[in-house]
Formats: structure tokens, C-alpha cells, sequence
């Protein structure tokens, strides 16, 4: 990789968390004045001092190392001497500590629906889906394929919520290892019911039950010299049969070209409303370290999206129910972790984040504020998190203190400090290491921040 990308992925990781850090530090600043709790420093980042200014008693400056931030209100440390001070932050009463403690989080939720609120009102694209969540393939000996469900069949209830969409259903099924998903589904008129537990995919780190949904499936791709381009396939030619058998995911393809033991397949299309059949023999090739038999074509879901605006109310209405959707998977994800159903290499670092912010730069604003919106969440949730030094801890602890009716001790505070402080420096290590294990190794695909059909 040249300087200019490791450039360009520093500066969008910094415009990224840039705004995520100060909206959440503001939060904490805006609730601590509310109250007229003393702020001694409003910092950007962390460490030594780089430079700044100051007004009136709050010190604004950048720190040495950007990837954080903080603000430094009097008397916010167990033993502090300006703990006693009447404007410090631990003379104020806990309803109020516990409001400023919450306002960081609290402010990035907001800005993950107002990002997103103000995208759809702008621009809102939605997949049309007449069918519904009809499968369109089956992998062979998967989770899916052990529950008896096949092509064809219609799912129609999904953990007690009817007519789920596609969407509905990979975001259950990729926070879901090791735990049954409830299946309702329709096949020739009947509704039947099953059971579908997902396993550990071992190249994502995430749930996969072994399905994909019915679609229209077109050329993505053609690799010059190559069976597909002698026979004269393009991209965007639309995808029929292979063998007889119809193509209806992305998936189908080439499962049929591997089984074919490189004996001659017929594949039928259609380009320019014209219906057109080729037969070719397969090659035998090793691409990404796996050999196999292959023709050379890149299959697609061919989507059909309608392109609208929306109204402030909808847009906003829409806006939450992504939010709370996308929440729900980030703490399933999380508890899969804590319950080792899932690996922790799906926590990614700030090399990780860099890469998919400079993706987003590249696919345009719309992409890369639905990807500032989903970090703004992770964010919010983990600092929710009740681990020393994090927001989530403080908010325990006051709500601990609220019940028993007086503080805990100062002896027990600083250990949490400490330990805290430990584990979120062991946390940080153990981030950069999957981030480089991640470049380095092969055919490894990084979890998707947003759930997309299979």
C-alpha cells in the first residue's frame, strides 16, 4: 500500500470518528453546564497537549493521539482535591452525574438517526419484493437444508414476526449461532413450521443458516479468457438456467459448475429481451487458494430499487426502526461474543474502521453516512457497556449508589479504575491484532456493517 491511501484511510478515519467524538463529548459538555458542574478541559484525542486555546475556565485543545476524546470536569476522580468543590462534578447530586454520564451515548443515538433521517429525506431506496421471502437455494447439508426446508418454499413467520423480509431474515440469522430461529414457512398453499439453528461461518465469524433468497440473477463479472468470454457473455446479461436447473440466487451458478467435473454445462440467457443458450466446458482452476471447476462468470442479484424522498416524519419513523433493528444485532453480536458462540475477531480496530471508511468515501456521501450512523451506534452501545471507565460503568455505579442510599467506597472505586484501564488497554492491543491478522490472511471477509441479502 503507498502513502497516498494510508493518507487518504487516516483522514477518513478521522473525519469518521472525528464528528463521532465531538458530538459525544458535547453531549457530556452541554449536560455538565446545564448543571453548572466546572469543566477544567474539553479535549480532542488524548495525551500531551498539542494546541488549543482557552475560554473563559474550560481549556479546548487537540491531544497527541486523536482516536478518543475527553472532557475533564472538577472533582470527576475519586480523591481529586477539588472533589469538595461546590461546582465539581461529585458534589452534584447522582441524578444529575448519571444525566451528564448518559448524554455522551445519548448523543450519539441522536446522531445516528439524525444521519440517517436526514439521508432518506433526501434520497430513500428500497428493494422491491412482490414475492416475498421466497428461498431461492438451499445449500447442501446446511442448517436449512437439515430443517427440510427447500427452493421455492415461502417464509412467512420468523421468531413470531410475520411476513419477515430478507432483510429481517439475514439479520437474525447472522447474530444467531448455536441458537434455533423459529421458522414458519408456505409451500404449495400449506404452512409448515421448523426449526433452523445457523452455524459458525468461519470466514465471516458470523451466523449462517445455508440460504439465500429468490432473485433475479444477471453476469456481475467476465475473467478474459475464460470459457463465459469465448461463449460471449457481458455483464448484465440475465441468468435462466444452467443445466435446466433455474437460477434463481447467486449461489446456484456456481454450486452447478463445481459438481459438473468439468463435463460441458448449458446455460441459458437473456440480453436484450432476447433469449440465447451456450454450452461450455468448465476449467479446472485454483483462484484464492481454492481449486475448482469454473467457466469464469461472476453471478449478481439483478435489484430492483425504487428511488423516493421521504417526509421528515417517515423519514424519522424509518430512521428509529433501522436504528433499533441494527442495535438489536450489534448487542446479539456482542452476546455471541461474551457467550463464545461467535469468535471476538469480528471486533474490528481503528485500521479496520479506516478501510470501510475509505470504501464509503469512495462509493459517495450516501454510503458513507449510513456508515458513520451504524459507528455512531456501536459507539453509543459500547459505551453503554458497563466497563470501568466507560460511560456504561459510571451509570452502574450511580445507579448502585441510588439504591443503597450512600457511595461506594473510594478504595473500591479506584481498583475499577484501574482494572478498567487495563482492560480497555488489553482490548485496544487485541483490536489491532485482528486487524492485521485480517490483512494478512487470506480470503478472510470482514462482517458486514449492514445486513444485505444473500
Amino acid at each position: 500500500m503507498n502513502i497516498v491511501a494510508v493518507l487518504s484511510q487516516i483522514w477518513w478515519l478521522l473525519v469518521l470518528i472525528g464528528v463521532m467524538i465531538l458530538v459525544h463529548e458535547l453531549g457530556h459538555f452541554w449536560a455538565a453546564r446545564a448543571f453548572d458542574v466546572k469543566v477544567d478541559i474539553f479535549s480532542f484525542g488524548f495525551g500531551p497537549r498539542l494546541f488549543g486555546f482557552q475560554r473563559g475556565e474550560t481549556d479546548y485543545r487537540f491531544s497527541l493521539f486523536l482516536f478518543g476524546g475527553y472532557v475533564k470536569m472538577a472533582g470527576d476522580q475519586p480523591g481529586e482535591e477539588s472533589a469538595s468543590d461546590p461546582r465539581g462534578f461529585m458534589a452534584k447530586p447522582r441524578w444529575q452525574r448519571l444525566i451528564i454520564a448518559f448524554a455522551g451515548p445519548f448523543m450519539n443515538i441522536v446522531l445516528s438517526v439524525g444521519v440517517l433521517t436526514g439521508l432518506f429525506m433526501v434520497r430513500y431506496e428500497k428493494i422491491i419484493d412482490d414475492n416475498g421471502a421466497v428461498i431461492g437455494h438451499i445449500m447442501p447439508d446446511s442448517p436449512a437444508a437439515k430443517a427440510g426446508l427447500q427452493p421455492g418454499d415461502k417464509i412467512v413467520r420468523l421468531n413470531g414476526k410475520d411476513k419477515p423480509d430478507w432483510e429481517d431474515i439475514i439479520t437474525a440469522e447472522i447474530g444467531s449461532v448455536a441458537r434455533p430461529i423459529t421458522v414458519g414457512y408456505e409451500r404449495q398453499g400449506r404452512i409448515f413450521s421448523t426449526s433452523v439453528t445457523p452455524v459458525l461461518e468461519e470466514r465471516s465469524g458470523l451466523g449462517d443458516a445455508g440460504w439465500a433468497g429468490q432473485n433475479e440473477i444477471q453476469v456481475g463479472g467476465v475473467t478474459a479468457g475464460m470459457p463465459a468470454a469465448s461463449a460471449g457473455l457481458k455483464v448484465g446479461d440475465l441468468l435462466l438456467e444452467v443445466n435446466g436447473i433455474p437460477i434463481h440466487s447467486r449461489f446456484t451458478l456456481p454450486e452447478v459448475i463445481r459438481k459438473s467435473d468439468g463435463k460441458p454445462v448449458t446455460l441459458e440467457y437473456k440480453r436484450n429481451g432476447e433469449t440465447h443458450t451456450v454450452a461450455m466446458v468448465p476449467v479446472f482452476k485454483n483462484l484464492d487458494g481454492s481449486a475448482r471447476w469454473m467457466i469464469g462468470v461472476a453471478s449478481d442479484v439483478k435489484w430492483h430499487i425504487q428511488k423516493t424522498q421521504l417526509s421528515f416524519p417517515a423519514a424519522l419513523a424509518e430512521s428509529i426502526r433501522q436504528n433499533r433493528k441494527y442495535g438489536t444485532l450489534i448487542v446479539d453480536l456482542l452476546g455471541g461474543i461474551i457467550e463464545r458462540r461467535m469468535p471476538a475477531k469480528n471486533l474490528q480496530g481503528p485500521v479496520g474502521i479506516a478501510q470501510q471508511a475509505t470504501q464509503a468515501a469512495q462509493d459517495g456521501p450516501a454510503a458513507f453516512l449510513t456508515l458513520m450512523s451504524l459507528v455512531s451506534l456501536n459507539l453509543a452501545i459500547l459505551n453503554l457497556l458497563p466497563i470501568p471507565i466507560l460511560d456504561g460503568a459510571m451509570i452502574l455505579t450511580l445507579l448502585i449508589e441510588m439504591v443503597m442510599g450512600r457511595d461506594i467506597s473510594l478504595n473500591v472505586k479506584e481498583a475499577m479504575l484501574k482494572v478498567g484501564f487495563v482492560f480497555l488497554m488489553m482490548l485496544m492491543v487485541f483490536v489491532l491484532y485482528n486487524d492485521i491478522a485480517r490483512r494478512i490472511t487470506p480470503g478472510f471477509l470482514l462482517p458486514p456493517g449492514i445486513a444485505q441479502q444473500k
